[in-house]
């Protein structure tokens, strides 16, 4: 049995340009092309398809992913076993962040002291080494983990309690029905561009960039609005109108 490269985008919650773009880098190739051009795609394409969106899923970009393909386990029953353990473990990481969001919830309701390491449990930066590898390059991101490795675990915890207390600001903020051009908004901002700038200083494309990004990407979404939908949306724009006042590229 085939379907049309149409009917496997609608499936997959995806598109037909995307689709032809995987068979462009080789890592998506149909089983069969018509005498009208179109792609058709069987089985097994499928089950590939299914391991190219499962990897993409867990962060990895698309020349890693051709990496595992194309130079992983063939064997279609050992590589769906392998991205299984790699689900369960992203399901075991997730199940932490929910507990930790529970837990900054309540003692937040409850008046309590929070602690850093538990704000912060499940979140690991090293995840998204891949991601900054593309956006920026690959000596953007070795720069950044050595600077990472280097603190100590109060130094860590302090700079994620750091960034907390910005983010709330944001929502606070939000709430009071502060502008993204206000002074108050403005002065978290340039708190948010310090605690960026320890490791490099953003140039004025790069802090807009990760403004942008903390929209785009529902994981960077989820940490801001959960102190307040719409916080992130807030912050891009913030950083925006921060850019353009005083940074250059």
């Amino acid at each position: 049995m085939e379907w049309s490269i149409q009917d496997v985008a609608r499936l997959a919650g995806t598109t037909s340009r995307t689709l032809r773009h995987y068979g462009e880098l080789g890592l998506l190739t149909p089983s069969r092309v018509g005498g009208n051009g179109y792609r058709y795609f069987d089985q097994d394409c499928l089950v590939r398809l299914q391991r190219i969106l499962l990897l993409r899923e867990l962060g990895l970009g698309l020349p890693a992913i051709a990496e595992v393909i194309n130079g992983g386990p063939q064997d279609t029953a050992a590589a769906l076993h392998t991205h299984l353990a790699l689900l369960e473990r992203e399901r075991e990481r997730i199940g932490r962040q929910i507990e930790s969001v529970k837990t900054t919830l309540r003692k937040t309701e409850e008046g309590e002291q929070l602690m850093a390491e538990e704000v912060f449990d499940g979140f690991d930066h090293t995840q998204y080494e891949q991601e900054v590898t593309e956006r920026w390059g690959r000596e953007a991101y070795q720069r950044a983990d050595r600077w990472w490795r280097s603190l100590s675990e109060a130094e860590k915890a302090a700079f994620k309690q750091q960034q907390l207390d910005i983010a709330r600001d944001f929502a606070q903020a939000l709430l009071a029905g502060r502008p993204a051009d206000s002074d108050e908004v403005q002065a978290i901002t340039q708190r948010h561009f310090d605690w960026l700038s320890i490791s490099p200083r953003p140039t004025r494309t790069h802090f807009v960039g990760l403004g942008e990004m903390y929209v785009a990407d529902p994981r960077f979404t989820a940490n801001y609005d959960r102190h307040g939908t719409g916080t992130a949306v807030l912050v891009r724009d913030a950083m925006k109108v921060y850019a353009e006042r005083n940074l250059d590229d």
